[in-house]
């Protein structure tokens, strides 16, 4: 696995997804092109342009659920655009709050976020937890003319609600990055060909990674970001290392732990997961 090398590509697609659901952009270039073999195209476009008039996003409120390394990078960049930025992750780690801005206001409660902003963007795993997360329940609870923005996974919101609550004005406008047949051709409903990660900057960052995360394993024993492995990883001292792996039953460290005694070695530092 390689967390956070795709980040900026994604925060970017964010960022342009934003103004998309304000600005009614992709709206008019449809409508633009149907101009095309008209007379006095631009006397048609002067007069047309007004049904796509949309809010600026300075000064909106920004909603951000997930403050992982996607997330802290759009609340930053939503702050450096002149927005106010709420935040809610009950499970952001010390090294990801340290990387946000300070002007971004904590919230431990999703349905008081919901109620204060106008844009909502999700950028968290898809868990049992996170399923539908919106909902027609929190949609309910948010501030009337929301755009919603995923970029995460296409089930962390209810299709059918969505759909209910653009058709009722209750939601602006609803960016996916996941396209699937209930989303397509929907009046309000932005899809993306899951272009998010989609640069050649972010394919050579995770290509980089994951070989380093190999080298560093090959070389130090230290396991970061594995499939199938906790991560377990210890500042090298001394002149060697050894990595074990073992089954997680009684008496096996302590058995690890004789045999260097036996041998006369001593353990400098020890690190042990399961």
């Amino acid at each position: 696995n390689t967390p956070g090398a795709n980040a900026n590509a994604v925060k970017e697609l964010v960022l342009c997804g934003l103004l998309l659901a304000s600005r009614k952009v992709t709206a008019g270039i449809e409508w633009t092109n149907t101009l095309k073999g008209t007379p006095d195209i631009s006397k048609q476009v002067e007069k047309g342009k007004k049904s796509f008039v949309g809010p600026e996003i300075y000064g909106k409120t920004l909603g951000i659920i997930g403050l992982g390394a996607i997330g802290a990078l759009v609340a930053n960049a939503a702050i450096a655009l002149g927005m106010k930025v709420i935040g809610y992750d009950p499970y952001i780690s010390i090294d990801g709050a340290w990387h946000l801005d300070n002007h971004v206001i904590k919230e431990t409660d999703l349905s008081a976020l919901f109620a204060k902003c106008d844009y909502v963007t999700l950028h968290v795993p898809l868990t049992d937890s996170t399923k539908e997360l919106v909902n027609k329940a929190s949609i309910e609870t948010m501030k009337d003319g929301i755009a919603i923005l995923n970029f995460a996974r296409g089930e962390l919101v209810d299709n059918d609600a969505i759909k209910a609550a653009l058709a009722s004005g209750k939601v602006s406008s609803y960016v996916v990055d996941f396209p699937c047949a209930d989303v397509l051709n929907e009046k309000g409903i932005i899809a993306i060909p899951h272009l998010g990660a989609s640069t050649s900057e972010s394919e050579d960052n995770c290509a980089v990674m994951a070989a380093q995360e190999i080298a560093n394993y090959l070389e130090t024993g230290d396991i970061l970001n594995s499939v199938n492995f906790p991560n377990c990883s210890l500042p090298m001292s001394g002149k060697g290392r050894v990595c074990i792996l073992h089954k997680n039953v009684p008496t096996m460290l302590t058995q690890f732990t004789t045999v260097f005694a036996d041998t006369k070695h001593n353990i400098a530092d020890l690190i042990n997961k399961s």
